[in-house]
């Protein structure tokens, strides 16, 4: 059984800033690239991390383009939902989202939580599962979203799937993450993740893989992403698992496609914004404008109680749907 996984697509009508080309025809001609990389390598089944979309409203156009695309891949393509897929940080909006609409399309197929699917090729039985983006996945105490407890004895590899920060090494302090030490107990023989969009490529630990390509594109305002070329993984399985990362052809260089600039001025701005932030000591970023942004620092606000956090981010949810337009 082969199997290609890439993460974190972000597809958008819009180019950010900090990009010299056009982002959605940038886009277009990765993903083509990836539907002959499927056929030369004779996938069966193709796997992503979650943020197809960069907002759960993106324009009709946009989605009924790149749908097309998706179709293309003629093999069945299972997706988690990340945080940009859905309103809130809610997966139970799911269904009032471009993604919940690919799925009832059935060009994609989402995996819910808690659910279990079985891929059956060659020969080969895989136990799917997945865990989508919430606002508190990356709490300490919410690391069983990321482990699988069980696979039955007819099931040759388990793979779980988590829309999460899970990093290999420690992170920047003050954002929640989780370590792959945390979770090697996982029964799961790989596990694949987004989120993180610089990636940490393939980790092997106690014969169990854990695996992030990183973003298929870059839009993160990081002088790192202009060295890193994006990347997808394969996965072969038979008596054993082979694991290949394929950088992109059609990825230009990041100098080529990236405004080091825009980078560094965005870098000083934040820099001195934080410098301010900590002057009068404030308790949450009012300032940003970024709903996601807004939504990151409310999740991670200490000294808040687990209700008002939860009860602000429905509020924020809510907002975001009654302004999509369809008359919530």
């Amino acid at each position: 059984m082969k199997l290609l996984f890439l993460t974190d697509t972000h597809i958008r009508g819009t180019t950010p800033k900090n990009r010299k080309d056009n982002l959605p025809e940038t886009l277009e001609r990765k993903l083509k690239e990836i539907i002959q990389i499927v056929v030369e390598y004779d996938i069966d089944y193709v796997l992503h991390g979650g943020d197809l979309f960069d907002r759960p409203d993106i324009s009709v156009s946009i989605v009924g383009n790149f749908a097309s695309i998706l179709k293309d891949f003629k093999v069945p393509i299972y997706i988690v939902c990340g945080n940009h897929d859905i309103y809130g940080h809610n997966p139970n909006t799911i269904n009032r989202t471009m993604l919940g609409l690919l799925d009832t399309l059935k060009v994609v197929r989402i995996i819910n939580e808690n659910e279990i699917i079985y891929l059956n090729k060659n020969g080969i039985k895989v136990q799917l599962t997945g865990q989508p983006y919430t606002y508190n996945i990356d709490n300490e105490s919410n690391r069983s979203s990321y482990i699988v407890e069980d696979i039955p004895g007819d099931v040759d590899y388990g793979i779980h799937i988590v829309h999460g920060m899970l990093l290999n090494k420690p992170f920047i302090k003050g954002i929640p993450y989780t370590l792959i030490d945390h979770i090697k107990d996982t029964k799961a023989h790989i596990t694949l993740s987004g989120h993180y969009h610089s990636g940490f490529g393939i980790v092997k630990v106690n014969n169990k893989y854990f695996i992030n390509p990183g973003s298929l594109i870059r839009v993160t305002n990081s002088l790192a992403e202009i060295e890193r070329i994006p990347q997808i993984a394969l996965i072969d399985l038979k008596d054993s698992i082979d694991v290949e990362l394929i950088q992109l052809k059609t990825a230009s260089k990041g100098g080529e496609v990236l405004d080091r600039q825009e980078i560094e001025n965005y870098i000083f701005k934040s820099e001195r914004l934080f410098e301010f932030k900590q002057s009068i000591d404030t308790a949450i970023n009012f300032e940003k404008l970024d709903i996601n942004e807004i939504l990151m620092e409310v999740s991670n606000t200490e000294g808040v109680s687990e209700k008002v956090k939860i009860e602000a981010l429905k509020r924020i949810s809510d907002s975001q749907m009654k302004n999509s337009g369809d008359g919530y």
